[in-house]
């Protein structure tokens, strides 16, 4: 079967040969601990019961049901979802407008007892349960389709008639169950990957399982058994320290599944059989909180946008392991969501005061420095290295972002759209958002046709965290090997404030070399300095070396030597920020990027080996 992900990700299969860090119990024990009433998919009739008591007494628990009641008014009137494949491969704009909306109707129902709500969930899922099938091509729709029956035969089972029951029944086993065990029995596609793919067709399959489990307890335990197993080859990608290497966007799309599927197996089961203890995801929390800058932006590598994630799954992270930090940061970054009523957890601000300023991601190898976690208006830098051989990747490595006065300065233009021609395939890294001269890192040698190498690994080999400096150090040789026997960068925060990038590169030959930094802002340049202005603000750049080497103008587009293909997005709004030098072969590069006012020059700034 030749899937979009499975072009990238093959070499995920030999995962699968390994042992599971937590053994399953075959299904029939699984489902000897089954609670048999219904509700039991996240919540009990217990749970319904003190959420209505809980949100009149609660003002903003009363203000997110009052958010989703809307929302649920406002479903009334649409037309229930259609048969809609508009790329030609993806069911799954539909599978998630059915999931939402019967999450919402089953929720206002469950609190309101208003039947109109349940009237309306099921014209959706009588509409989508006479879909002729659920994608399965593009497995991701068929899971999010069978979360969404899950849900509504679950929550509203005391509402359905036998018939309705057994419609239900029918479609989920037929259209999610039957061709979900199929290649679970067979180990392979997300069976077997170890990216956000495994979790969410595992996870939205088992709760279409645990839903059914008493009626189709052979084909549910089985299922069950399966997928518990082969979740814990993604679920080993959060080790050691909750970090993931799909970067934030993406991490939200896994853990939104993997909380989902743990939470289910608490509610059904009494026990999520240990996966929940896997090494790294007890802190995957943390992943998103430094992630985010105090300016409310993501540091949006691998295919993410740099928008702030609403992520409730973090109240029930918070809930799971005792971790107040995961649900301070949730309170200011959720909208009225199901999940968040359903696990919301208070918790006081200052728990993330007391996070340390800097964090490094081993595996994802991705750095975040800040000077403040309070202050909107602090300086903060996302730094990687990393693997270009990660799910969703770019050719990216030692690529930076940095936000400060409030606002980013520099960014990444995130993902192009995923319908281009080869976007997933033998043609992703001809897209010039996926290419290294779309982010803010080392272009060496372009008019060799080359770039940075797609199989290369590289990490960060020094980190270091102190009041006064933070730094980390990547070594990038490998992204560049065909070209230099040594490419590293740093980048410093100092005082909390400045900023200092540095590049050490030994070339094999003489070889020409771009420093690139996209930015919204205007650019007035003069020679070895910069100005990049925001409205009022400003931040300045300055070239403490080598001697001569002087900033210019550049547009955000492909460098003349690369590729071009037609229907790539442009970059309105971004400009480059570059440093352009030829005949390079040994060299120290330093920029200064201090905001609002240029800094002192550090003295004599030092090698890396001396950082």
């Amino acid at each position: 079967m030749k899937h979009l992900l499975l072009i990238l990700l093959c070499a995920a299969a030999a995962l699968a040969a390994a042992e599971p860090a937590v053994p399953i119990p075959p299904g029939e024990v699984l489902l000897g601990h089954l609670r048999h009433e219904h509700p039991r998919l996240l919540a009990s009739k217990d749970d319904f019961a003190r959420l209505r008591r809980e949100i009149p007494a609660d003002a903003r628990l009363n203000s997110w049901y009052q958010d989703v009641r809307q929302q649920a008014e406002n479903i009334l009137e649409a037309a229930p979802a259609r048969y809609e494949i508009p790329d030609g491969l993806r069911l799954l704009a539909t599978s998630r407008r059915v999931l939402e909306r019967v999450y919402t109707l089953a929720l206002v129902y469950q609190i309101s007892g208003d039947r109109r709500f349940a009237q309306r969930a099921w014209a959706e899922l009588k509409a989508a349960g006479e879909f002729k099938d659920w994608n399965p091509r593009h497995f991701l729709d068929t899971a999010e389709m069978t979360h969404a029956f899950a849900i509504g035969y679950d929550w509203l089972y005391d509402v359905w008639t036998p018939e309705q029951r057994a419609f239900l029944r029918q479609a989920m086993v037929e259209k999610g169950l039957n061709p979900g065990l199929a290649i679970e029995r067979k180990k392979t596609w997300w069976a077997v990957l170890s990216n956000n793919w495994n979790q969410v067709c595992n996870g939205g399959l088992s709760m279409g399982a645990l839903a059914l489990a008493d009626e189709e307890p052979a084909l549910c335990g089985e299922f069950l058994h399966d997928a518990l197993t082969s979740v814990q080859i993604s679920l080993a990608g959060f080790a050691p320290d909750g970090g993931w290497d799909e970067g934030p966007g993406y991490w939200h799309y896994a853990t939104s599944y993997e909380v989902t599927l743990l939470a289910a197996l608490d509610s059904a089961l009494g026990s999520d059989f240990g996966l929940a203890q896997i090494p790294g995801f007890a802190d995957t929390g943390l992943f998103p909180i430094y992630m985010t800058s105090p300016a409310r932006h993501l540091f949006n590598f691998a295919d993410a946008h740099d928008r702030r994630l609403d992520s409730p799954q973090l109240f029930w992270l918070a809930r799971k392991f005792h971790r107040p930090e995961f649900a301070a940061f949730a309170q200011g970054a959720s909208r009225a969501s199901v999940q968040g009523l359903l696990w919301f957890m208070p918790a006081a601000q200052d728990s993330l005061d007391r996070l340390p300023l800097d964090k490094y991601f081993r595996h994802a190898e991705a750095v975040t420095l800040r000077g403040d976690w309070r202050d909107s208006n602090a300086t903060f830098v996302g730094f990687k290295a990393g693997s270009n051989r990660a799910s969703h990747g770019h050719l990216d490595l030692g690529s930076f972002v940095l936000d400060a006065l409030g606002e980013r300065w520099a960014a990444d233009p995130g993902p192009d759209d995923y319908n281009l021609p080869g976007y997933f395939g033998k043609a992703r890294h001809t897209y010039y958002r996926l290419r290294a001269e779309g982010h803010n890192t080392l272009v060496l040698d372009p008019s060799s046709g080359d770039d940075q190498a797609a199989s290369a690994d590289t990490r960060i080999i020094r980190f270091d965290s102190k009041p006064a400096r933070a730094f980390a150090i990547a070594d990038l040789t490998a992204a560049y090997a065909s070209h230099a026997q040594k490419v590293w960068r740093g980048i410093a925060l100092l005082d909390r404030t400045n900023v200092l990038v540095e590049d050490e590169i030994q070339a094999a030959r003489p070889a020409e070399l771009y420093w690139l930094l996209h930015t919204p802002a205007k650019i007035q340049i003069s020679g070895p300095r910069a100005t990049l202005t925001l409205g009022r603000k400003h931040l300045c750049a300055r070239i403490l070396g080598p001697a001569g080497a002087a900033f210019e103008q550049m547009q955000a587009e492909p460098l003349p030597a690369s590729p071009h293909p037609p229907g790539q997005a442009g970059n309105p709004g971004l400009t480059e920020l570059a440093i352009h030098l030829t005949n390079v072969q040994s060299l120290r590069l330093t920029v200064l990027l201090t905001p609002e006012a240029e800094a002192a020059q550090p003295s004599n700034p030092a090698p890396l080996n001396d950082w």
